[in-house]
């Protein structure tokens, strides 16, 4: 996920010190982002998304819960 963030943030032609800003985190934190670490909060993941016009793509995060979906359909039976 983080090197998909550091493309998009790329392609957009943003350097770390414009999303961090807009995000409002400082840039070590998009670095530990853009490295996919897990100690950043998701909230600083969803900013940064935001930031890059992508903040649709963290609502579908679990959207398509096949696995919850086939255990219910066994209590159904």
């Amino acid at each position: 996920m983080g090197e998909n963030i550091k493309l998009a943030r790329k392609r957009r032609k943003l350097t770390t010190t414009q999303v961090a800003e807009r995000a409002d985190i400082v840039r070590s934190t998009l670095y530990l982002i853009e490295t996919g670490s897990p100690s950043v909060t998701l909230g600083a993941y969803f900013n940064v998304l935001r930031v890059l016009s992508l903040q649709d793509d963290f609502l579908k995060l679990a959207a398509d819960d096949e696995f919850g979906r086939k255990l219910q359909d066994l209590d159904l039976l």
